[in-house]
Parts: C-alpha cells; sequence; structure tokens
C-alpha cells in the first residue's frame, strides 16, 4: 500500500493580508501530479483543509478542483477535520462524497475506518476528527477525560479494539476456507500537538516549526498528546505543526504546503510518501513541493535595501523588513515596494538607540514650557533628534500667535 501524507493546507489563509490562493493550487495540483507519477493508492490529509470554519466560496472551488485531480489519477482520499475546520461544512454531502472515493472524517461519532485494499489485502485508515473532551464527552457517556490526551487515548483504544475485531472475523472467514489471513494493517490520521513519549514537545527538524502562527490547543484543558497514544498503528499522519517532524519512524508531521508565516522561511514545503508491506513495516521518503513564493527577512538601513543589487534574491519573495535607521524614514515602506513589490511588514530596529535616562517621559516633561515640551517630545519619537530649525520657528510662531490671543481675551 503507497500514500501520501499532507496536511493543513488552511486554504483561504492570507499572508499579511495578501491572498495565498494562487499559490495553494500550484502547490495542491504539485500533490495531484505526485499521486499520479508515483501511482499511490490514497491521499491523507491530516486537517485543518480550509482556514476558516466559514471558509469563503472560493475556497470550496479550491478544494473541489484539487479532490478532481487527485481523484483523476485513481486515488482514493481521506480528510480529518482541524481545529480550524467547521466540521459540518467541511462534510458537507460527505456520504455522496465518499461513493466517488473521497473520504470526509469530521463527525466525532464515526470512528469507522475507510478500508483500502492491495495484493497483501487490507489496510485500514482511521481518519480521526478533531477531538476537544467536550465533543467526545457530549458523544459518549463512557468518557470522562478532559484533555486532549484523554480524548485522543479514548479514541485509539476503540481505533485497536476495532481493528483486532477485524482482525478476527477475517481469520475466522479465512480458516474456513483453510487460507489464513494476516492481521490487518492499519493506519491513524490524527490533528494535534503531539510530544514525545517522555511528554516533551517535538523535536525541531527545521529553523521554526511556525507553532506561533497556529491557534493554541493547548490552553482550556487541552494538553500535549504522547506519541505512544497512536501505537500499534502502522503509520500515523499527523497534522497542526506547520514544518515537517519525525517523531518516530511511524509518527510524523507533513507540515504545510505553503509558508503561512516569516517563522517558517527555512522549513522545507512537501510531503511524506510512505509505503506499507505485507507485515505492516513503513518505508517513508520525503517529496518536495514546489514553493511560488520564498519567504525573507532583509534588515539594514532604506539606503543599503535600496541599494543597486542589494537582496536580489528578495525581490520577488515575501519580505519582512527590519529598518536600522537612527529615524523612520518618511514613507519608507511605499519606498520598499518600489524594489520588494511583496514586502509586507515592516518593523523599525534603529541601529542607535538614544539614552532617555532613568525618568519616564511624564517625568521628564513636568515643570517644563511648552517649548520645552514640545522639543522633549520630538527627542524622545526621534530617537534623539529634535526639532530642526525650521520646526522650531513654525511652534514659536504658533506659541507667540496663542499668548497673542490670550492676551486680548
Amino acid at each position: 500500500m503507497r500514500f501520501l501524507h499532507t496536511s493543513d493546507w488552511h486554504i483561504g489563509r492570507t499572508f499579511h493580508g495578501h491572498s495565498t490562493d494562487d499559490h495553494l493550487r500550484v502547490a495542491l495540483a504539485a500533490i495531484a501530479e505526485a499521486a499520479r507519477e508515483h501511482r499511490v493508492d490514497a491521499v491523507i490529509v491530516a486537517g485543518d483543509v480550509f482556514d476558516s470554519s466559514t471558509p469563503k466560496a472560493d475556497a470550496f472551488t479550491i478544494l473541489g478542483a484539487a479532490l478532481r485531480a487527485i481523484r483523476d489519477t485513481g486515488a482514493q482520499v481521506v480528510l480529518t477535520s482541524g481545529n480550524h475546520d467547521g466540521p459540518a461544512r467541511l462534510a458537507h454531502n460527505a456520504a455522496f462524497a465518499s461513493a466517488g472515493g473521497v473520504h470526509i472524517k469530521a463527525d466525532h461519532t464515526d470512528l469507522s475506518p475507510v478500508t483500502l485494499t492491495d495484493e497483501h489485502g487490507e489496510v485500514l485508515v482511521y481518519g480521526i476528527p478533531y477531538l476537544h473532551p467536550e465533543f467526545v464527552r457530549s458523544a459518549y457517556t463512557d468518557f470522562t477525560g478532559s484533555t486532549h490526551q484523554d480524548a485522543l487515548t479514548f479514541a485509539m483504544e476503540w481505533i485497536r479494539d476495532d481493528a483486532r475485531s477485524k482482525a478476527t472475523a477475517r481469520d475466522s472467514a479465512d480458516a474456513a476456507a483453510e487460507s489464513p489471513s494476516a492481521t490487518p494493517r492499519f493506519v491513524v490520521a490524527a490533528h494535534c500537538f503531539a510530544a514525545g513519549s517522555g511528554g516533551e514537545a517535538p523535536p525541531e527538524t527545521q529553523e521554526d516549526s511556525g507553532r506561533a502562527e497556529e491557534r493554541d490547543i493547548t490552553r482550556g484543558g487541552l494538553n500535549l498528546v504522547a506519541t505512544s497514544t497512536f501505537d500499534g498503528a502502522a503509520y500515523t499522519a499527523l497534522g497542526h505543526i506547520h514544518s515537517r517532524q519525525t517523531l518516530s519512524d511511524t509518527v510524523r508531521y507533513s507540515g504545510a504546503p505553503l509558508r503561512f508565516s516569516f517563522g517558517e522561511r527555512s522549513s522545507s514545503k512537501g510531503m511524506w510518501l510512505v509505503d506499507i508491506d505485507a507485515g505492516g513495516e513503513t518505508d517513508t521518503q520525503w517529496l518536495e513541493l514546489p514553493t511560488p513564493r520564498q519567504a525573507a527577512r532583509i534588515e539594514g538601513t532604506l539606503a543599503e535595501l535600496m541599494a543597486e543589487g542589494a537582496h536580489e534574491d528578495a525581490r520577488d519573495a515575501w519580505v519582512e523588513v527590519i529598518l536600522t535607521d537612527d529615524q523612520l524614514p518618511r514613507d519608507a515602506m511605499r519606498t520598499l515596494q518600489e524594489r520588494y513589490p511583496h514586502a509586507v511588514t515592516l518593523t523599525h530596529r534603529p541601529a542607535h538607540v538614544h539614552d532617555h535616562g532613568e525618568h519616564d517621559y511624564a517625568a521628564r516633561v513636568e515643570g517644563k514650557t511648552d517649548a520645552e515640551v514640545f522639543d522633549e517630545f520630538l527627542t524622545y519619537v526621534r530617537n534623539g533628534a529634535g526639532p530642526t530649525e525650521a520646526e522650531q520657528e513654525l511652534l514659536n510662531s504658533a506659541l507667540d500667535a496663542l499668548e497673542t490671543k490670550e492676551a486680548t481675551r
């Protein structure tokens, strides 16, 4: 059995206010092409298909086109809901879609598997929808847990029991036919923040996991889920972390297909190609996805960043700018976008910081004249540079006019 593990498509997401739809179409088309090239049996999408629980109409159009392209290769599709998805919207017409080979697992009351077959027999794919413990308590009277760990432990116990029962039924049928079968191989897809068996956060395989861009699912009684929770599965396809992670040989994150934050600028984007043999052993290979637009961070004075030949590799990238001018130049972003049209954030971090002393601003202006307050204010906001001669003359004229008006009252 061969399948692709991907996750966190986040259809409809923006990059600092700019649409990523066109870039995502490129990545999703590449997923379908990889499915065709590698002749996979299924594509697993481990949650956060949409970026919003109320996705726009275009998001459904993008999803529909991606699913058609994958199905045209002959591969089945298994999608699970993530914490960003609205389960009801994602699973709209799920029963109808399943008849066409697209299996949407977003109902927390349904943990039944998708059964795939190869020359060695069955592979059961259990797509676990995003399980908030309150959802599980409302659906299962025998569940009393309060954490995400509890919820996924409950789900995995049910899954292992179900896999064993199917194995027993299959073995009984094969024994009657004098052809005993192997225990069914099963795969799990889940959306969570998993950790190592010692309770540690997952090891970083990239510079930044992009976790800051993800909605925190460790609050409100939710917490880390131990890798051991998924014991027994031939492979566990995880979603939620935006960079690839390998927690064990059989428990992995694929990460998102696009860079959705500058924190992910150094992480490679792709998916896992997974083979499962007759005995349930897995072999994995990382497949890179195209990057329609890189993400870059550039730093320097405005003059340095605008100089001929500066940062040529960032000209067509999403750009995060850190300006080191002592004073923030006027219309700095507009100027920068002449050279870096996709510059989307600007931080002013002066190379030289004026020492304002130990007193706060209120203490420094206490008891001073209007002219002295004006001087102190400009010195403060301009990092040590007070009013220019022209500004001082303008202020003096304004103060003189005000005093004259007051004197005639």
